[in-house]
C-alpha cells in the first residue's frame, strides 16, 4: 500500500481453505456441483450497469478523501458487498418474474469488484489531489516559486480526460505477460487480492449470502444515517469557520492547533477500516507537530524567519511544516523503496533457483506438478491456465499505447519532451514488475513512491528554466499510473485465482474499468472544482493539502534546497533520518512489538494538515475497539459494513451539496464559535 492509500486486509492464514492449504475444508469442493460459466459469459451487460454506478459512488469517496488529507482506505470490499447486493436483487426480481436467463455467480461478482475499484482508482493515481493539481495556478500562489506561465498549467475537462486514457493502460499491459509467474510460479500472497476473493467466496454459500443479506441491511442503515447527517450540518455551514467542522470540541486554543474533533462520518468510518497503528501514529505526528514543535518553531520568528510574513509563505513557519513533513515521507519512502525491491530480489533469486531444474519461469514453459497440489490449487490452476492472454496482445498493446504517448503527452505538457516520456517507458516495465512483485509479498503498492522518483529525476532533467516544475510533475503522473495499474491489477488476478475467474475476463474488466475511471474522475474532479468557493486553499473545506507537498517536491528537485527557511534544511535531514531509524526499528523488534511503534510515513501526513482527523479516525478506532471487546464476532462481521456506510453516506452528499452550490443555494445559518472577549466585543459592536 501507498501510505496515501492505505490497505486495510491481513495475509490470510495459512490454513485458511481460501488459499487451497487443506482439503478437510475444501472451498472448491461446495461449488464443485456450479459450472464455471466460459469467460465472456462471466462479462455481462448488468455487471458493467453495477459497475458503472458504484463506480461513480465510489469516486465521490476517494476524490473527497483526496481533496481534504488523502488518506484512502482500501473499498475492495464495500465494492464486492455491494456488487453482491444490487445484482443479487436484480437476479431475485428477475427469477420472480421467470426472465432470469443466467444465474449470479462469484466470477460475475468478481468482475464488479474489479471494474468498480480500476474505475474509482484513476481518483487516486489520476493525481486529482496531488500531482495534477498541484499544477494548477490555485496551488503555484501558495508555493510563491517557479510560479511562471510555463510551470502552470490549469485545470481542464479535455487534457485531463486525454492524458488520462493516454497513460492509465500501460501499466494493464507491462504485467500481462507476468500473471502466471506472479500468480502461478511464485504463488504470491497478495493479502488484500486473498481477502477479498475470501469474502467473495462466502457470500456465494448459503450461509454467506444471509450474511451478506445482513452485512448490506447494516450497511443501508449507516449510509442513510451518514447522508442525514452530511444533510443536517450543511444548514450550519453558511460562511468561513461555520459549522459542526468548526466545532472547538477540546477548547478553542486546541482548535487554533487543528486539534478538535470535526464530527466527519467519513473519517470516523476510515478510522474503523485502518489498522489501529495507522490511526495512532497519525495522532502521535499531529501532537509532536502541531502540539510540540510548531508552536517552539513560532517562538522563532524574527529570528529564524521574518516575522511579517504570511501565514501562508514557505519561507516562514509553513515551510518548516511542508518540508520537514516532505523529509519524513521520502525517508519512509526511500526505507520502504530498499526494503521492498530487497524482498523482490531475494525472492526472485530464491524462485529462480527452486525453479531450475521445473523449466524457466520467465519462458513460461514451466509446469505446476499438479498432483502435488491440493485439491483447490489443482482446480483452480486448471482454470487459470485455460483462458490465456496471447502475450503478443501485451507487447503490441504497450508499444501501441508507448508510441501515442510520446507523440501525445508532449502536446498536452509542452516541458515534458518526448525523450522524457521514452525514457520513462524504456524502465517502466521493470519497475511496474517490481511493484507488483513487491504488493504480493508485503501488500505495500509503492505507486507514489516511485512517482517522486520520477518528478526528481525528470524536474533536474528539464531544469528550472525549461518547465521542470511541470515536467516533474507531469512525468510522475505517467509514472504513478502504469505501477499503480500494474499492481492493481495483479491482485486482481490473485482474487479471480481464487473465485475461479478467468484471467480474461479479470483483463477485460481491468480495461473497461479504467476506461470508466477515465471519464468519471475528471468529471467529479471538475464538479468539485467548480462549485466550492476557495477549493485548494488551505483552511477551506477542500484545501488538497498533497497537491501543495508534491508541488514543492518538485520545486525541491528543480531549485534545490535555496527556497528553505533558516534552519528548515538541518531539521529535515533529522527527520528524514529519523523517518529511516524508526522504520529500521520496526523492522528489527519483529511483528509483536512493531504494532506498538509508530510507522514514519503515516506520522507525516498530519504535519501540515493538522490533527483534527487524525481525531476522527481514532475515534472509529475506539468505537471498534470497545465492540470488539463486547462481541469480537460481531464486529468482525459488521464493523467494515458499518464503516463503508459512514464513508458512503457522508460520500455521496457531497453531490447534492455541489449541485446546490453550482446553483448558487447557500446555506441559511453560519454556527460559530467565539471566545468570551470576543464575544463581549461583537455585542458591543452590535448593540452600538
Amino acid at each position: 500500500m501507498a501510505m496515501e492509500r492505505t490497505s486495510s486486509s491481513a495475509a490470510a492464514q495459512d490454513d485458511d481453505p481460501l488459499n487451497g492449504n487443506t482439503d478437510m475444508d475444501s472451498i472448491e469442493r461446495i461449488f464443485e456441483s456450479k459450472k464455471v460459466p466460459p469467460w465472456q459469459s462471466q462479462l455481462t451487460l448488468r455487471a458493467f450497469v453495477v459497475s458503472f454506478i458504484l463506480g461513480i459512488l465510489f469516486t465521490f469517496i476517494v476524490m473527497k478523501l483526496n481533496l481534504t488529507t488523502g488518506i484512502i482506505p482500501s473499498l475492495n470490499v464495500s465494492a464486492g458487498l455491494l456488487g453482491f447486493f444490487f445484482v443479487k436483487t436484480w437476479t431475485k426480481f428477475l427469477d420472480k418474474s421467470g426472465l432470469l436467463k443466467q444465474p449470479f455467480t462469484r466470477q460475475e461478482n468478481t468482475v464488479i469488484q474489479t471494474c468498480v475499484v480500476a474505475s474509482s482508482g484513476i481518483a487516486f493515481s489520476g493525481g486529482f489531489g496531488s500531482y495534477l493539481f498541484g499544477m494548477s495556478e490555485i496551488i503555484a500562489k501558495q508555493s510563491n516559486e517557479a510560479n511562471s506561465a510555463q510551470n502552470i498549467k490549469n485545470p481542464s475537462l479535455a487534457w485531463m480526460i486525454a492524458f488520462l486514457f493516454v497513460v492509465s493502460f500501460l501499466g494493464l499491459f507491462s504485467v500481462v505477460p507476468l500473471r502466471k509467474i506472479m500468480i502461478i510460479d511464485f504463488k504470491l500472497i497478495y493479502p488484500s487480492g486473498t481477502a477479498t476473493a475470501h469474502l467473495i467466496n462466502s457470500f456465494h454459500t448459503p450461509q454467506g449470502a444471509k450474511l451478506a443479506r445482513k452485512q448490506v441491511r447494516t450497511l443501508g442503515k449507516f449510509f442513510s444515517m451518514s447522508f442525514l447527517w452530511g444533510f443536517f450540518q450543511w444548514f450550519f455551514t453558511g460562511g468561513d469557520n461555520c459549522g459542526f467542522a468548526s466545532f472547538p470540541t477540546l477548547g478553542l486554543k486546541a482548535f487554533e492547533n487543528r486539534f478538535y474533533f470535526d464530527f466527519s462520518a467519513t473519517y470516523v468510518g476510515v478510522g474503523m477500516i485502518c489498522p489501529y497503528l495507522i490511526n495512532v501514529s497519525l495522532l502521535v505526528g499531529a501532537i509532536l507537530s502541531w502540539g510540540v514543535m510548531w508552536p517552539l518553531i513560532n517562538e522563532k520568528k524574527g529570528e529564524w524567519y521574518p516575522a511579517e510574513l504570511k501565514l501562508s509563505s514557505l519561507h516562514g513557519l509553513q515551510g518548516y511544516r511542508v518540508f520537514i513533513g516532505i523529509a519524513m515521507i521520502l525517508g519512509d519512502g526511500l526505507y520502504n523503496f530498499v526494503k521492498v525491491l530487497g524482498y523482490t530480489l531475494f525472492g526472485l533469486y530464491h524462485q529462480f533457483s527452486k525453479d531450475k531444474t521445473k523449466g524457466d519461469p520467465v519462458s513460461g514453459n514451466s509446469s505446476p506438478d499438479l498432483p502435488s497440489l491440493s485439491y483447490d490449487d489443482q482446480t483452480r490452476t486448471r482454470m487459470f491456465l485455460k483462458d490465456q492472454i496471447p502475450n503478443w496482445i501485451a507487447i503490441v498493446g504497450y508499444l501501441t499505447i508507448a508510441i501515442v504517448s510520446v507523440v501525445t503527452l508532449p502536446h498536452i505538457f509542452h516541458p515534458l519532451k518526448w525523450y522524457y516520456i521514452a525514457a520513462i517507458y524504456v524502465f517502466a516495465p521493470v519497475l511496474a514488475f517490481c511493484n507488483a512483485y513487491g504488493c504480493g509479498l508485503t501488500d505495500w503498492s509503492l505507486a507514489s513512491t516511485y512517482g517522486k522518483l520520477a518528478i526528481f529525476v525528470i524536474g533536474a532533467w528539464a531544469g528550472g528554466s525549461n518547465g521542470g516544475v511541470l515536467a516533474g510533475l507531469a512525468a510522475c503522473g505517467v509514472m504513478m499510473n502504469i505501477v499503480s495499474t500494474a499492481s492493481d491489477l495483479t491482485q486482481d488476478f490473485k482474487t479471480g485465482y481464487l473465485t475461479m475467474a478467468s484471467p480474461r475476463s479479470m483483463f477485460v474488466s481491468q480495461v473497461i474499468g479504467t476506461a470508466m475511471g477515465c471519464i468519471i474522475s475528471p468529471c467529479v474532479f471538475w464538479l468539485f472544482y467548480n462549485a466550492f468557493d476557495n477549493f485548494g486553499v488551505p483552511g477551506s473545506q477542500y484545501p488538497a493539502p498533497y497537491a501543495l507537498i508534491y508541488r514543492n517536491m518538485a520545486i525541491l528537485g528543480v531549485e534545490g534546497f535555496s527556497t528553505l527557511p533558516d534552519k528548515c534544511l538541518m531539521l529535515c535531514y533529522i527527520f528524514f533520518g529519523f523517518a529511516i531509524f524508526v522504520n529500521g526499528i520496526r523492522d528489527l523488534v519483529g511483528k509483536n512489538r512493531a504494532r506498538f511503534i509508530p510507522i514514519p510515513m503515516a506520522m507525516a501526513i498530519p504535519f501540515y494538515i493538522g490533527g483534527y482527523f487524525a481525531i476522527d479516525m481514532c475515534v472509529g478506532s475506539l468505537i471498534l475497539f470497545i465492540w470488539s471487546k463486547v462481541n469480537k464476532a460481531k464486529a468482525a462481521a459488521f464493523g467494515p459494513a458499518v464503516a463503508s456506510g459512514l464513508i458512503c453516506g457522508d460520500g455521496i452528499w457531497t453531490l447534492p451539496s455541489s449541485i446546490l452550490a453550482l446553483a448558487g443555494v447557500n446555506p441559511p445559518i453560519c454556527m460559530k464559535f467565539l471566545s468570551r472577549s470576543t464575544n463581549v466585543k461583537v455585542d458591543t459592536f452590535l448593540g452600538s
